[in-house]
């Protein structure tokens, strides 16, 4: 039978066949790999598969995976050079961010987006807990609206606690299959409590020890809206790595500097550090382009580089 993937609990997994309501747990049979990466988990929430029930009991075999429209992954945070899958086959995805409580980290920003912008997925960026922000975090709001907005992106002011905004939210979900991630502590819980109740997710408040974010959501899932769509709520993300990308590849996800470099005198080859004529080091020059978004670029690209240059060591 078809099926897709609704849940992700490690070994085991949860599908809910397309021809009825019913979830089946489901493990894996055989192996499967994604290209030629190193991957630390073989199917994603959001995978569509074929399915074979086990003899005698009401457990599943994935026997199939069918082919990927798309992906969004993440540099595994356990071993440095391989790769884990949070979603497949997803329409757009949703970070939810906060000027504060806790601080925003813009870093983290520019790193999320980098995991859809490869695969041409739209990415929304909502800021939430807006019941909290003095005057200067909204002026904060503001300027990231101005920057991010600029650049394509839909950014939103949400607070789930007084509901404000969940009704533009809700209206850029309908219909669509969207992937929803953000740092610990947040509020993505909670904000999904807050445009579908029903679910009663389990929430979290701050660590009164660090001032961060305890994770509430342990493993990937899908849930259905009753309005229409389909949102995959994953764990909190601590931190993003890219060792699966190239250099020039970050460079061209990064929207501003790929439009930038098609007047580079290197053209698309450019990675605009220290090479002449860079048309995006003269735009970074006029403010064209964002100084706070060109330094995150280069902190990737010298992660990347770094580790490269360890793992060419180790074969020395």
């Amino acid at each position: 039978m078809d099926a897709t993937v609704i849940k992700s609990t490690g070994s085991w997994y949860q599908v809910q066949p397309d021809s009825s309501a019913e979830i089946i747990e489901a493990r894996i049979l055989g192996k499967f790999r994604l290209n030629d990466l190193q991957i630390t988990n073989p199917i994603a929430v959001g995978d569509r598969v074929r399915v074979e029930m086990e003899a005698e009991t009401d457990k599943g075999l994935i026997v199939e995976i069918y082919p990927r429209h798309n992906y969004i992954i993440r540099q595994s945070p356990r071993r440095k050079h391989d790769v884990h899958l949070l979603a497949s086959n997803v329409d757009q995805a949703l970070l939810i961010s906060t000027i504060n409580h806790p601080r925003l980290k813009l870093g983290f920003i520019d790193r999320f987006l980098l995991t859809a912008e490869p695969y041409e997925i739209p990415s929304i960026i909502a800021f939430n807990k807006a019941d909290l922000y003095d005057e200067d975090d909204l002026e904060t709001f503001a300027a990231l609206e101005d920057l991010y907005g600029g650049l394509g992106y839909h950014v939103l002011l949400v607070s789930a606690h007084e509901k404000t905004g969940t009704e533009q939210l809700k209206e850029l979900l309908k219909d669509k299959i969207t992937l929803l991630s953000g740092q610990s502590g947040v509020g993505k819980s909670s904000l999904l409590n807050a445009i579908q109740p029903q679910l009663e997710l389990r929430t979290g408040d701050l660590s009164d020890y660090s001032g961060k974010g305890q994770h509430t959501t342990t493993f990937a899932e899908m849930h259905p809206l009753d309005f229409g769509g389909k949102l995959i709520d994953t764990p909190g993300i601590k931190t993003l790595g890219f060792i699966h990308l190239e250099p020039q590849e970050v460079a061209h996800n990064f929207r501003e500097l790929f439009k930038y470099s098609t007047n580079c005198r290197f053209g698309a080859t450019c990675l605009h550090r220290n090479e002449p004529n860079c048309a995006v080091k003269a735009a970074l020059e006029t403010g064209e382009v964002n100084p706070l978004r060109y330094e995150n670029y280069l902190g990737i690209l010298q992660e990347i580089e770094d580790l490269n240059y360890w793992e060419r060591r180790k074969d020395v």
